[in-house]
């Protein structure tokens, strides 16, 4: 298995360093965010380092796949929230802190004052036709 000696998450993966885990099994291992944005927020960490979400490959995807509905369903349950967030942030722009891939499944309440900033914008004339076209492309030359 691929570990990082550095990695905050590698060392909780190797039981180096102490976490609250709610959920483990081959591939991954879930547990409570440390400095949670709210109560209940959890992580989902590879047991694997990988520092990307677009290096995992499709086996361990397809287990984030499946383990998400289930920790999210837990998380409504223990917390009593009303909804959660996903977010994988990919890379240093994204807000990526620790290079090791992992989801955040953050509780949301009634007037938590976490905030959600989404500054939508439009396509110029052209634009979305051609974007299509490459993403098509990028998917194609990616299967």
């Amino acid at each position: 298995m691929t570990r990082n000696s550095d990695c905050v998450f590698c060392k909780i993966v190797s039981v180096e360093i102490p976490a609250s885990v709610v959920y483990e099994d081959e591939s991954l291992i879930c547990f409570l965010d440390h400095n949670p944005l709210s109560p209940g927020h959890l992580l989902i960490v590879t047991r694997e380092h990988y520092v990307k979400l677009t290096e995992l490959p499709s086996d361990v995807s397809s287990k984030v796949g499946s383990v998400l509905p289930l920790a999210g369903r837990a998380l409504l349950e223990v917390t009593g929230a009303k909804g959660f967030n996903v977010l994988c942030n990919e890379g240093a722009v994204a807000g990526q802190l620790v290079q090791h891939v992992h989801f955040h499944l953050i509780p949301r309440f009634e007037g938590d004052k976490l905030g959600y900033r989404w500054v939508a914008g439009s396509y110029e004339e052209g634009k979305a036709a051609q974007l299509t076209d490459a993403f098509q492309q990028a998917f194609t030359a990616s299967s």
